[in-house]
């Protein structure tokens, strides 16, 4: 086998987080009285993405993040409602959403016969840890990697330095971090010297600054490429 450890990113790569999103937060606006349409939850959306990025660049925090999110939206959309009260019920409506992206958990069976599957996750540790406990992915995995446990996010160097001190046997050379996001999964991936592979089903063009060893837009694709 050329890789027996498989880091894998959760959303977009294992887990469907644009429809755990789309659901957790119909389920929380409702319990708050707030009817919403499409266009307001791609307004949440990109408001979230974007304080997501904050995040990796270290323009914010976690806690702020958590309710700055829904004040905004508020702002943008005249709502009325307590944000902090509104992202404490949408944290627990997202914690039972484990939607599962196409063949993850088909890939997922077959590979975990030859190699330890490890997911490495930014976010929030009770809302990451309910989604995948569950998931049918659970049981097939070696561990869990949350940012908010390890007090850093992808794709800092210290989240990665924690990763492999706490995997036995963690082997550099026969490890593979798999994700879909450049700027965290493939970036810290790289820079903690460890072979990448880009989960790329939009089929975006690859930056020419980044090393990236294999691209796939099928996680069916990783069979050949461990062995």
């Amino acid at each position: 086998m050329r890789y027996d450890t498989l880091l894998f990113d959760a959303d977009g790569t294992l887990l469907d987080f644009k429809l755990a999103e789309r659901e957790a937060f119909i389920g929380a606006m409702s319990c708050h009285g707030v009817s919403v349409d499409d266009s307001i939850i791609a307004t949440y959306s990109q408001i979230n993405d974007r304080l997501w990025k904050m995040l990796e660049r270290k323009e914010t925090t976690r806690a702020e993040l958590r309710v700055r999110r829904f004040a905004e939206l508020a702002d943008t959309c005249g709502f009325e409602y307590d944000a902090t009260t509104v992202a404490d019920t949408y944290a627990e409506e997202l914690a039972q959403q484990s939607q599962l992206l196409g063949n993850a958990l088909e890939v997922c069976t077959r590979l975990c016969r030859d190699c330890r599957l490890y997911l490495i996750t930014n976010g929030f540790k009770k809302i990451q840890e309910g989604r995948f406990k569950h998931s049918p992915l659970y049981p097939l995995f070696s561990g869990v990697f949350i940012s908010e446990d390890i007090g850093c996010d992808k794709p800092a160097l210290q989240y990665f330095d924690v990763v492999r001190a706490s995997i036995p046997d963690f082997c550099v050379q026969r490890s593979l971090v798999i994700g879909d996001s450049l700027t965290s999964d493939i970036r810290g991936g790289i820079n903690a010297g460890i072979d990448v592979c880009w989960f790329n089903p939009m089929h975006k063009i690859a930056p020419d600054d980044m090393n990236i060893n294999y691209m796939i837009d099928n996680l069916a694709e990783l069979y050949d490429i461990i062995k």
